[in-house]
């Protein structure tokens, strides 16, 4: 790696620890007004953002984006509303930082208490949603985290105003500007130094599609928050209230096809399909969804025959594959198979099939008659989230500010000493 690149990492690096350390035993009020100064902040200065946001839209149809991305890059009013809906939301929770989670005596005499603390520096990699700046400035921020931001190439100009938003309202709360860096360079060296950065980051959350989170995932020497897709598959079980599907399925997958959460893949029980036919179907193609299918699926005027690796594909786009199953126990089984453990839903009015769904599967979210795209860190009361981790350690699901502190051990005796 280029001398240049390791230079830049250890000089952010060594300015994100000094300001971590602050950061850690700053009041809840000071890191709550500093978010409130940041959506002020980004609702003053809401035309700069949006035409920084039509620079990198330029920038992104000259790089080939897909419709997908594009979306994903994509700002206007109302998603600027929601940017600072989501700063406002984060600093009115609760402070996760000095929480004790537990606590006990001890026959020796000594008192533990497990007390919520924070991880350090958080490093964040990024494709084009430029959201992402203010929702992992805000979270880190809230769990007394600093953060290294690296953004997309196709999101540099919007994520540089958004940034220094988070920047402004650091100093006006007397808090290190130095707690939120973006990396200032649309160079690709600079994930690799991130990935590299041990003495400096503790944790590494990317944020983006299955090249970037493998890329990761396979050359980071820092742990890693991460999922590599979004997989989402929609049942349709037997006991499945017709209407309530209906709603569920459309929106899980036309709402945004371009989030993680959107519904990548509907299984039908047959005993459902041979009660209501293909209405779940037709909704979707009248919608304009190609639906890749199989077999008695493929009769339905419309669908077209799904390639064996249709089933565990992320379309993020106007795509479902589809299939008929006989019973919960094969639903679970193809989810099983081709999922992702991201989120998975079932539509059924029956109590027992639902819980057996939500039993015997193990993705990080479960769902009974909703939609997946409620997988969401706001949707859960998060004010905001920097990622859903699928994975088993430390956190799964959507990562907000609590599930960005560790904990540590605080022991008080009394001269108690050892025998």
């Amino acid at each position: 790696m280029d001398g240049q690149f390791s230079d830049l990492m250890a000089g952010i690096g060594t300015k994100a620890r000094a300001a971590a350390s602050e950061l850690a035993c700053a009041s809840s009020e000071r890191k709550a007004a500093a978010l409130v100064s940041a959506a002020a902040a980004v609702r003053a200065r809401e035309q700069e953002i949006l035409d920084a946001n039509c620079l990198d839209l330029d920038f992104g149809r000259d790089e080939g984006l897909s419709p997908a991305m594009m979306d994903r890059l994509r700002l206007d009013s109302h998603r600027l509303r929601g940017i600072v809906d989501g700063l406002l939301a984060v600093a009115q929770q609760k402070d996760p930082v000095g929480r004790v989670l537990a606590e006990w005596d001890r026959p020796n005499g000594l008192h533990i208490a497990r007390v919520a603390t924070p991880l350090g520096v958080v490093g964040v990699i990024y494709e084009s949603r430029p959201n992402v700046t203010a929702d992992a400035g805000a979270l880190c921020l809230k769990s007394g985290n600093a953060v290294i931001l690296r953004g997309g190439s196709e999101s540099f100009e919007t994520s540089s105003v958004i940034h220094d938003c988070m920047v402004q309202g650091l100093r006006e709360a007397g808090l290190p500007d130095t707690a939120i860096q973006l990396v200032p360079t649309r160079d690709r060296e600079m994930v690799t130094a991130m990935l590299r950065a041990t003495e400096f980051i503790d944790v590494i959350v990317p944020r983006g599609g299955k090249g970037l989170v493998g890329l990761v995932q396979r050359e980071a020497r820092v742990p890693v928050f991460a999922h590599l897709e979004g997989i989402c598959h929609v049942y349709a079980d037997r006991d499945a209230d017709l209407e309530k599907a209906r709603r569920v399925v459309l929106n899980a997958k036309t709402r945004r096809t371009g989030i993680c959460g959107a519904a990548e893949c509907l299984l039908i029980d047959w005993q459902f399909y041979t009660k209501h036919g293909p209405v779940l179907i037709e909704d979707l193609l009248k919608a304009g969804v190609e639906v890749r299918t199989e077999g008695e699926l493929l009769k339905i005027p419309g669908t077209t025959r799904a390639a064996p690796d249709d089933f565990g594909r992320e379309f993020l786009d106007m795509i479902i594959a589809a299939r008929l199953v006989d019973g919960v126990d094969e639903a679970i089984a193809h989810i099983r198979r081709y999922g992702s453990s991201h989120t998975e839903a079932i539509l059924t009015e029956n109590d027992a099939t639902a819980a057996r769904f939500f039993e015997r599967l193990d993705s990080a979210i479960l769902m009974r008659n909703a939609s997946t795209q409620f997988a969401d860190g706001g949707e859960f009361g998060m004010g905001a989230e920097i990622g859903i981790a699928t994975g088993k350690l430390h956190a799964r699901g959507p990562v907000g500010a609590e599930q960005l502190c560790s904990f540590k051990y605080l022991v008080t005796g009394d001269g108690t000493i050892r025998p």
